[in-house]
């Protein structure tokens, strides 16, 4: 008699276990709209081609336009000049991120692209006149005075936070300007903020750092190995992509460190796979 009730209270807790998270589910399904920010240095700009990147017609996938104040359809070039902020020149990692979320999600996607060229995470591998996301410089304050003002027009919370940096401090690692050890805490203090203005469980995906093509690889490896090492010690910090393989070979690159765009392409549909999964 006990065994058969223990079993009936186990089959209900499962039932209601099971219960609970296809509601949680059909809660972000039915709400229908996910916002996503891009974030960190030229490869998040993008150098591609927009004649090339994909086609997100016919897709409820939509950009935020600072200088407009408005939702627009998602099309390169991404972004737009605005403070230290940049616009792709001329594709990026978004349509093709867009379209694959949109087509495992069906829920309407909006982007807000906040990056600049050549800003470094931490304040020691600030080049002029790139600038740093460090507390010390702009482009944080920036990117979030820019995803203020889209959450605002859209009643949205932030889904999560796709970032592709890390080539300037890999080289001011080179340089022995910094340690890994720094961009590892400057990395982690950026997503401490970011958490700070849009919730302490907000996803954080990681696009890991490639290898520059005229330089050692021990920074980037260095740098590599500080992302992976955050990932694993920071709740709802994934890697989504490893862009380690796309150096070897002339197909994935626009120059020596730029992407071209039909490694952005890739890049923004698998990581878009990956969000999925750990959205699940």
């Amino acid at each position: 008699m006990k065994r058969n009730i223990y079993f009936k209270t186990l089959l209900i807790l499962s039932v209601a276990i099971i219960g609970f998270n296809i509601n949680i589910f059909a809660q972000k399904k039915d709400n229908g709209k996910m916002l996503f920010v891009i974030a960190g240095q030229s490869n998040a700009v993008g150098q591609g081609d927009s004649l090339t990147s994909t086609d997100c017609k016919g897709t409820p996938s939509y950009e935020y336009d600072v200088l407009q104040n408005k939702m627009k359809p998602l099309k390169d070039p991404v972004g737009q000049k605005w403070n230290l902020l940049e616009r792709a020149g001329t594709g990026s990692v978004g349509p093709a991120f867009a379209k694959r979320i949109y087509e495992l999600t069906h829920c309407d996607i909006y982007l807000v692209a906040t990056a600049k060229g050549g800003a470094s995470c931490h304040r020691n591998a600030w080049l002029p006149p790139y600038n740093t996301w460090d507390r010390t410089g702009g482009v944080f304050q920036d990117a979030t005075a820019k995803i203020d003002k889209a959450i605002s027009l859209c009643n949205l919370s932030v889904s999560g936070i796709l970032w592709l940096q890390g080539e300037r401090d890999a080289n001011a690692i080179l340089d022995k300007q910094l340690t890994p050890s720094d961009y590892k805490k400057a990395l982690k203090d950026v997503i401490h903020r970011f958490r700070q203005k849009y919730g302490r469980s907000t996803p954080f995906y990681i696009i890991m750092t490639g290898f520059q093509k005229n330089r050692a690889k021990d920074g980037c490896l260095a740098v590599r190995q500080m992302q992976q090492e955050v990932s694993q010690e920071m709740k709802n910090v994934y890697i989504v992509y490893d862009t380690g393989w796309m150096s070897e070979g002339t197909n994935w690159y626009k120059d020596i460190v730029h992407y071209n765009q039909k490694s952005l392409n890739i890049i923004g549909k698998t990581a878009a796979e990956e969000v999925y999964r750990h959205t699940k």
